[in-house]
């Protein structure tokens, strides 16, 4: 079966480019990993590698080419074993009807067929009837494969590579490809290794699972990854930055924030609070703290005041301290409140569990001494992970408003912004007030408008009213 090389995707924000030059002829036998061509974007010059091994049987765009469409047929090659001559004959004539097959493939696929997504640049086209295509990636990376090599391999949801030809040796003799180790390029998995293991035995292949009842729910797709490094570092010149590798904090947020963005329909509701009598009573309480070893016993801070508002306002609208399940609502008896604490390479949530029912006191204390932890990685898992809310507090840093995005499994977020002098009317003349804005972020599945309204009324109210949260 023939293998369509196509224009691969260098960068994420690419739709074509030059062919620059090829570094192979017809008739040139080529392994994965190979060098084989150069592709001149409009911001670099980079070279691609061959994904997969054969003959070069044709090449569909002669070098030095403008404007090759993402994805477009550029060259035809022969698997191990089949003729040359056969593979060029089958496959697009010349560049023009291969770049228009390519283009109309894009926007109608194949009655039937759907084709794989393709993530980053890797430039995968959609399946064809006939002559699947193929892409190259200067990442060597592999990307889908022809229909009649049989489905994408994958073992603990990982995808496994390996060749079309040996996909379909394995596929032909029923074994489980997934059981064997590839010997190619980055552990790609060759005609020979499949052959090797048929000579020493691997397992059958398990049975392809039945097709999805009418009804039944369709799985979640999957989060889609981010550009690699290649793909972002051909933007820049080399030696003009430095890479340091993601940590494990790191990685956490961004798949977790990603998920979130992508699988919670996001809906936000701002209002504004007036922060004189919280400021007043706040001082008060502070300058009444009992005093132990020449320090004072506690020292309230506003975001102390603003934990225990969200967790009453949570507790007066049990509806909204919810978290969503595909299956049921769980609704939460208690008021388990996340506070985003900003760390070297991160942040992190440490958790005031049962916020409801402490004092400003103990949950001052508590914060402080979860805080200081944090800054020092020293938090054991149960002190940050779970909570049934968060607040995000950037008044600190003088920003005014912002949204802020869940933190799963929460339904709600609450961003808090600076308090700061603003002109208010009241009793219909003009004054001066400290006001906050604070927008609530909500989980759309379980908590709507109405409800998210409801929650920060409540909050609002505490706010404006602090002496509601002594009693």
């Amino acid at each position: 079966m023939p293998i369509t090389i196509t224009m691969p995707a260098l960068s994420p924000t690419m739709e074509e480019g030059n062919l620059a030059k090829w570094l192979v002829k017809e008739g040139d036998q080529i392994a994965a990993g190979d060098v084989i061509a150069e592709i001149e974007t409009d911001k670099a010059t980079m070279e691609v590698e061959a994904v997969d091994e054969g003959t070069v049987a044709k090449i569909l765009i002669e070098e030095g080419t403008e404007g090759v469409k993402v994805n477009a047929p550029i060259a035809i090659l022969a698997e191990e074993g089949e003729d040359v001559g056969e593979a060029a004959r089958a496959g697009p004539s010349d560049g023009a009807s291969a770049s228009s097959e390519a283009a109309a493939q894009d926007d109608s696929p194949p009655k039937g067929e759907t084709a794989e997504a393709t993530s980053g640049g890797n430039g995968a086209a959609k399946p064809q009837p006939e002559t699947p295509p193929r892409s190259v990636s200067k990442s060597g990376a592999d990307i889908p494969d022809d229909v009649k090599a049989g489905p994408v391999p994958r073992k603990n949801g990982e995808r496994v590579f390996a060749s079309p030809l040996a996909r379909r040796i394995a596929g032909n003799e029923g074994i489980d490809i997934t059981a064997i180790t590839g010997s190619g390029p980055k552990g790609r998995i060759v005609k020979r290794d499949v052959e090797a293991a048929l000579e020493k035995g691997v397992p059958a292949a398990a049975e392809a699972p039945a097709a999805e009842a009418p009804g039944m729910a369709a799985a979640p797709a999957p989060i889609a990854a981010g550009p690699s490094s290649q793909q972002v570092l051909a933007n820049f010149a080399e030696g003009s930055y430095e890479l340091v590798k993601h940590d494990g904090m790191r990685k956490t947020i961004a798949k977790r924030l990603t998920e979130s963005k992508q699988t919670i329909p996001h809906f936000y509701v701002t209002v504004d609070c007036d922060l004189d009598a919280l400021l007043a009573l706040r001082s008060q309480l502070n300058k009444a703290a009992p005093v132990k070893d020449d320090k004072p016993a506690y020292k309230l801070s506003v975001n102390d005041m603003i934990i225990k508002a969200l967790a009453l306002a949570l507790r007066d609208v049990p509806d909204a301290n919810v978290s969503w399940t595909d299956e049921a609502m769980v609704h939460h008896k208690h008021a388990d409140v996340g506070v985003a604490v900003s760390i070297p390479g991160g942040l992190i949530t440490p958790i005031v569990r049962r916020a409801e029912e402490k004092t400003l006191s103990a949950i001052s204390g508590e914060m402080k001494d979860l805080g200081k932890r944090a800054r020092e990685r020293k938090l054991k898992p149960e002190e940050y992970q779970g909570g049934t809310t968060s607040v995000s507090n950037m008044g600190m840093m003088r920003v005014k408003d912002f949204s802020a995005v869940i933190n799963p499994p929460h339904a709600t977020i609450l961003a808090v912004g600076a308090g700061e002098q603003r002109p208010v009317v009241r009793d219909g003349a003009l004054a001066i007030a400290t006001m906050m804005s604070v927008t609530l972020s909500t989980d759309h599945r379980c908590v709507d408008g109405a409800l998210g309204a409801e929650l920060l009324a409540a909050f609002k109210g505490y706010i404006e009213n602090p002496m509601g949260m002594l009693v």
